[in-house]
């Protein structure tokens, strides 16, 4: 037996080295930009929708790691079940036997979208992107696909060919021959349709970059135009999936969408183990599944797993018990009025937009004449600096986390966990109301430290 591998004292001896060790061994720009606009914080533990420093202090986290953190953190349900199943020390991943959770647990995905049929786990949200594009193009047999400008799909090559920020693309070309389309453009989308040669159009209901939702009935008609030309529709619902828009789906606010694939992650983890699922109809895996010589034609090492599909089971249990897609939908629309009628007292604040609890609170510019002139300093140097100076002070005076939704946006987007209720939505929305006095007031450390960003963002260009 090897000896004794104390997790509790590595991280005690070593644990004050993070920042360090990162640098030395992992991306060294991440510390660099932690430290550059001060969120180079400690946490020592989480729980709910709060982190915890070492001197108990609370932060509240409106950011939920990216939407993985549906549940908050360390949901006891989904603790329990982790427990479960490792100590029921199954035959797992033997790769030819038939475990019964994935089972079970594409049973449940499936009965929230009645007209798909069957579900392939990976391990990821670009994974299960990556599946949708490579079950279209083998279902159709046509090599391009459409996606909307300002898409983000993930970015392992396939789902960084329909990604619709360049800056994520820049430098890894060649890609495939996918081709964006204005979101709401259904002409731009004819057009291309004509050509004969698109396989899909994936698309996110409501996009993560901005938080921009697609036209009102913009995904039923783009729906019909692509199965006129036989072409497929792909919704990803990786960040807007399981409940995080008021309903289980994001394309389920309108009536008469039923995608033909649909990508899910995040949320289905509960936090702890990675897990994707591409939801397709049965045609289209019979079709990629077309005898047993191709059964392993696509496959994931570690896809369906048992501690995945336990933590995803829990999780779509907790979401029934719980009712967390109400509460998602009741506490947003709470969250986004309490915003809303903030935008007739502060000049700055332009919008609030979105569904549930994906909000989307943008910046334009003031009227007045002397926050103009900061203001066009500001965008001078680098769009999005407002933004950011935002969420600073939120994070340094008022412990909430939040962050921009894009790189050169003025946007901040809002995910918290689906759990919070009216005291997040009290916190928020008063310190937000307090730094924007402090950036009306036209001074204060909100100005200066927008000096100090525009400073780095002209030595860097």
């Amino acid at each position: 037996m090897s000896k004794e591998f104390d997790l509790g004292a590595l991280l005690a001896e070593r644990g004050a080295e993070r920042y360090e060790l990162h640098t030395r061994h992992l991306n060294h720009q991440l510390p660099r930009m932690l430290r550059t606009i001060g969120f180079d914080k400690v946490y020592e533990r989480a729980e709910g929708a709060y982190f915890f420093d070492a001197a108990g202090a609370d932060y509240l986290d409106m950011l939920a790691g990216f939407g993985v953190m549906g549940l908050g953190r360390h949901h006891p349900v989904v603790r329990e079940a982790l427990h479960d199943v490792l100590d029921a020390s199954l035959a797992d991943l033997t790769r030819f036997d038939c475990q019964p959770l994935p089972g079970l647990l594409a049973e449940k995905l499936l009965s929230h979208s009645p007209h798909l049929d069957r579900v392939f786990f990976g391990n990821s949200g670009t994974e299960a992107v990556e599946t949708a594009l490579k079950f279209a193009r083998f279902a159709t047999g046509r090599p391009r696909v459409l996606y909307c400008d300002h898409a983000f799909h993930g970015l392992t090559t396939g789902s960084l060919s329909v990604n619709g920020e360049g800056g994520f693309r820049d430098g890894f070309a060649p890609l495939l021959p996918d081709t964006p389309v204005p979101l709401g453009d259904l002409d731009a989308l004819a057009r291309e349709l004509k050509k004969g040669d698109v396989a899909a159009l994936i698309v996110e209901p409501i996009q993560g970059k901005g938080v921009h939702e697609a036209p009102p009935g913009y995904l039923r008609a783009a729906q019909e135009l692509l199965h006129r030309h036989k072409a497929l529709l792909i919704a990803d619902e990786v960040q807007t999936g399981l409940g995080r828009t008021g309903t289980f789906y994001a394309y389920q606010h309108e009536a008469g969408v039923e995608p033909d694939l649909v990508c899910v992650a995040k949320a289905l983890s509960g936090g702890y183990v990675p897990v994707g699922a591409t939801l397709g109809k049965d045609w289209i895996f019979k079709k990629v599944y077309s005898s047993m010589d191709r059964v392993l034609v696509h496959s994931a090492s570690f896809g369906a797993n048992a501690q995945a599909m336990a933590a995803g089971l829990a999780v779509l249990h907790v979401m029934a018990d719980e009712r967390i897609v109400e509460n998602a939908r009741t506490t947003g629309d709470l969250l986004r009025s309490r915003l809303a009628a903030l935008i007739d007292k502060y000049e700055l604040l332009a919008d609030v937009r979105g569904r549930g609890l994906m909000v989307g609170i943008e910046f334009g510019r003031p009227r007045s004449l002397k926050l103009r002139s900061r203001w066009t300093m500001l965008q001078a140097a680098r769009k999005g600096l407002f933004a950011q100076m935002v969420v600073v002070p939120l994070l340094q005076r008022h412990r909430i986390l939040t962050q921009v939704s894009g790189d050169h946006l003025e946007v901040i987007k809002l995910i918290p966990p689906l759990i919070v209720g009216e005291r997040e939505v009290d916190r928020f929305v008063d310190a937000f109301t307090e730094v924007m006095d402090d950036a009306h007031s036209g001074g204060g450390l909100m100005w200066d430290f927008g000096k100090t960003l525009v400073k780095q963002a002209v030595a860097h260009r």
